[in-house]
């Protein structure tokens, strides 16, 4: 199970063409490109299933959402899809788009819940020492360079801006990503890569639903 170069053909020719007459005449050829990629979506969810536990699978939608944005382009020239872990003790969410030449995977928590994120915060005040950890990982940090996501420029409120973690508690998401050429996407061995990339997640989530789901003193809150 692989990608197809039709595939990429056809997103490339859709960024060029962005329009409705275009995207209407060559309706068929997404309908086949779409079964393509949730084809090689279920075997990613099969894998999952090995190692993990997957409550929802998504693929987004190909139309954008144009109503507060500059671009008024009509159509997504990217294939996304998002996997959800199952239940409140799992927590995290692994992606992959598969762009022409801006293609992604990726995990972990874009924008979490205000309760989430104080929380998060609160714990790195504490101790940051195993969120270190994972991100020094010689696996990890080889499969994904750094952890993206929004920051503040200073510290939230009541917490010390000189705190010697202020780096991560000023983090406003949690997101680890790995990027990959045209050349990688199409390889027979991509579907392995992702598997193994999202193996590579788990220590990541797993230390987020440790601390999304016990207070600060270790306790339960599920």
């Amino acid at each position: 199970m692989q990608i197809q170069k039709s595939t990429l053909k056809y997103l490339s020719n859709l960024k060029k063409n962005n329009n409705r007459e275009w995207y209407n005449e060559h309706k068929n050829t997404f309908l086949k490109e779409q079964s393509n990629i949730k084809e090689f979506h279920h075997a990613i969810l099969n894998n999952l299933n090995k190692h993990d536990k997957i409550e929802k699978y998504k693929l987004y939608r190909i139309y954008r959402d144009v109503r507060f944005s500059k671009d008024k382009t009509p159509y997504n020239p990217h294939f996304a899809a998002a996997f959800s872990r199952t239940g409140k003790a799992l927590r995290g969410t692994y992606y992959l788009r598969i762009r022409p030449g801006e293609s992604f995977l990726g995990g972990g928590f874009w924008g979490p819940e205000k309760e989430d994120l104080h929380r998060i915060r609160k714990e790195f005040e504490l101790d940051a020492s195993e969120m270190r950890t994972v991100l020094a990982d010689k696996k990890f940090s080889t499969v994904f360079n750094k952890m993206e996501g929004n920051e503040l420029k200073t510290a939230p409120r009541d917490f010390d801006k000189n705190h010697p973690d202020i780096d991560l508690i000023r983090k406003k998401g949690f997101v680890a990503v790995r990027k990959f050429t045209d050349k990688e996407v199409l390889s027979p061995d991509f579907l392995k890569i992702v598997d193994d990339s999202f193996k590579t997640l788990r220590p990541f989530f797993n230390l987020f639903s440790a601390i999304l789901t016990t207070d600060l003193n270790g306790e339960s809150i599920i």
